[in-house]
């Protein structure tokens, strides 16, 4: 039998959101392979399929385990919150893949995306990524913190909106206060600033401020921050909370 590898983004967490594509390539598989708890958000598992749950620090470890059941004719689903190319588990698995047992390369590999945080998060508030942007992980597991602190500059430089993921942790509780402080001299106090936890949820629960007042430790590990670019706006509303977004044009 061939073997297959779907790499799932399962959205970040409304289940509507997951799209109609990853809910086949879940249906297909014969194995499901995982994080615990995003596991757990698959909306149904079917009698004959096996799961494989594991914890969040071996992401290579999961994606071998993946892999190797591909190669041995399995139909795997390896499932990500979100998008699985946005710090996930499609880039674990094609490192798997580039450093592994070459079979692997002809394997039926296959990425089904899903909404990453910070689109969520974004629509939740208007369009603050309307204008150029980027995406930057504040953790530091895999990358050092001077790598980190370069990008942040580089970016507040480009005066690009950012949007800020793996923003706190207990492991890791100072770190976005380093950023907010870092950013506030390079981008400035009153730069419109979004603490968005829980986006695409339920729970969701949106703070809209600035920089100055922006406050790390309400943010955590399900928080997603977007600093926004010095065009960044706000629109009053008789709603509780303005619209926020980027101009696509440059102001002249």
């Amino acid at each position: 039998m061939s073997g297959a590898l779907t790499i799932v983004g399962l959205g970040p967490g409304a289940p509507d959101l997951i799209t109609p594509a990853a809910t086949r390539a879940l249906a297909e598989a014969t194995d499901l392979v995982g994080y615990g708890p995003y596991i757990d958000r698959i909306p149904e598992i079917g009698a004959d399929q096996t799961v494989h749950a594991s914890d969040n620090r071996v992401e290579l470890d999961r994606a071998r385990h993946a892999l190797t059941l591909a190669a041995s004719g399995r139909r795997v689903a390896v499932v990500s919150g979100g998008d699985p190319g946005v710090f996930a588990m499609a880039a674990a698995v094609f490192e798997a893949v580039e450093k592994g047992d070459p079979v692997w390369r002809d394997i039926d590999i296959r990425v089904e995306p899903g909404v990453t945080a910070m689109l969520a998060a974004a629509a939740s508030v208007g369009a603050p990524l309307g204008g150029d942007f980027c995406a930057i992980s504040l953790s530091d597991n895999l990358k050092s913190w001077a790598t980190i602190e370069r990008r942040l500059r580089v970016a507040a430089d480009a005066d690009f909106v950012i949007a800020l993921y793996n923003a706190a942790s207990k492991a890791r509780p100072h770190q976005l206060d380093r950023a907010f402080d870092l950013l506030r001299t390079l981008k400035g106090g009153e730069t419109v600033t979004l603490l968005v936890r829980a986006a695409g949820t339920v729970e969701a629960k949106v703070t809209i401020t600035t920089l100055a007042e922006a406050n790390a430790r309400t943010a955590d590990m399900r928080t997603l921050i977007i600093v926004g670019s010095s065009s960044t706006r706000l629109i009053s509303r008789s709603g509780p909370l303005p619209w926020v977004y980027t101009p696509r044009s440059e102001e002249t």
